[in-house]
């Protein structure tokens, strides 16, 4: 018999229906129809081609998701009751606006991207931060279930990350707190991609790791390094590559990944002492192929140097949905701005839902 995936009861309000989900990543971009119970349809998942500028971007969210819709029965579309974005920060939430994603590319600013898919598909939609709609997703279905005060923190292509304080979103005046990958963290660091130095994102991220390889190989320092460029292309050098280097006794590969390590484990001693979390929950591709090597570091690091009272209650576990956390999330973001009456309408209907063609407004 076909698997069904289930999912527990829901911890967090959801939407009365079935949501239309989009993940938007710096690497890929996924979608799904996302039921009340959490589960999954006619997923879809492709490459993000953020060099190809804004309008390709949007023009790949539209088709992703008209896919997603084609795959749904005509008499349940109907039932669909938003557009859920999760999308990498800083955003606008209250206008749908992707500001300054450092790692899409250099011309993907200011683009608002919820108007020309609530135009585009005839749906009411929402954004927000992806690392936003992570946390609600974990709270909701996953490893933060019945906790109301989460840090979380994804370790990917970038660093995002999100606080929840006594059960509330901590979103300030314009929609951007809780980017916690660019907490700084070597005041001389190398330089990250929203332009500043040192930030954790500069240094433990996926992309940083894979950066800080290629410039160790191209020093002529790191000969067994060098070799591995050489094998894959230095476009192709991704930071398992390297993880993988440290596992085969590379001493340059292994430093580059402890001093990752280090890093996340420091800002976790300050996301302790400064938010008293009850769970740290930390998702993401690097996170996840490290496992309890990436987590170990941090958890001692807290007990050794956090403040005693929050530092004996917080824990720092592994996330518990995997790659569709942004779609999953969906559901609870959905039902948030249903009770805050901010869901951002059509304007046009220029295409009906699950239509084929037809270009963004």
């Amino acid at each position: 018999m076909p698997r069904v995936e289930t999912r527990p009861r829901p911890a967090l309000p959801v939407a009365p229906g079935p949501v239309l989900a989009l993940d938007l990543g710096a690497s890929r971009t996924r979608t799904a129809l996302v039921s009340p119970d959490g589960r999954l349809h006619a997923r879809t998942e492709g490459r993000t081609p953020g060099e190809l500028g804004p309008d390709a971007v949007v023009d790949a969210c539209i088709g992703h998701l008209r896919t997603t819709l084609d795959a749904v029965a005509p008499g349940d579309r109907g039932a669909i009751v938003a557009l859920g974005i999760a999308a990498p920060g800083p955003v606008d939430p209250r206008t749908g606006t992707i500001v300054d994603p450092p790692n899409m590319g250099p011309d993907i600013h200011d683009v608002a991207l919820a108007p020309a898919l609530a135009d585009a598909l005839g749906l009411p939609a929402v954004l927000d931060r992806d690392t936003q709609v992570a946390v609600l997703a974990e709270m909701t279905f996953g490893a933060a279930r019945d906790v109301r005060d989460v840090v979380y923190l994804t370790i990917s292509t970038g660093i995002g990350g999100a606080v929840v304080s006594d059960g509330r979103l901590l979103a300030g005046p314009d929609g951007t707190a809780g980017e916690l990958g660019h907490l700084p963290v070597e005041l001389d660091g190398p330089p990250c991609g929203c332009g500043a130095n040192g930030h954790l994102e500069a240094i433990a991220s996926g992309s940083a790791i894979a950066r800080l390889a290629r410039e160790a190989a191209a020093s002529g320092e790191a000969p067994g390094l060098a070799v591995l460029v050489r094998s894959l292309s230095p476009a192709r050098l991704e930071a398992r590559h390297v993880a993988e280097a440290e596992e085969r006794g590379d001493a340059h590969a292994a430093a580059i990944m402890e001093r990752a390590r280090r890093a996340f484990a420091a800002v976790c001693v300050g996301l302790v002492d400064v938010f008293d979390p009850e769970l740290i929950v930390v998702g993401g591709s690097v996170a996840r192929n490290q496992g309890e090597r990436w987590l170990v570091p941090a958890r001692r690091e807290v007990e050794r140097f956090g403040f005693r009272v929050p530092a004996r209650r917080a824990r720092i576990v592994a996330a518990g949905l995997g790659d569709d956390v942004g779609l999953v999330g969906s559901q609870p973001l959905v039902a948030l701005r249903l009770a805050e009456g901010g869901l951002i309408h059509p304007s046009t209907i220029r295409a009906p839902v699950g239509a084929a063609g037809g270009k963004h407004p």
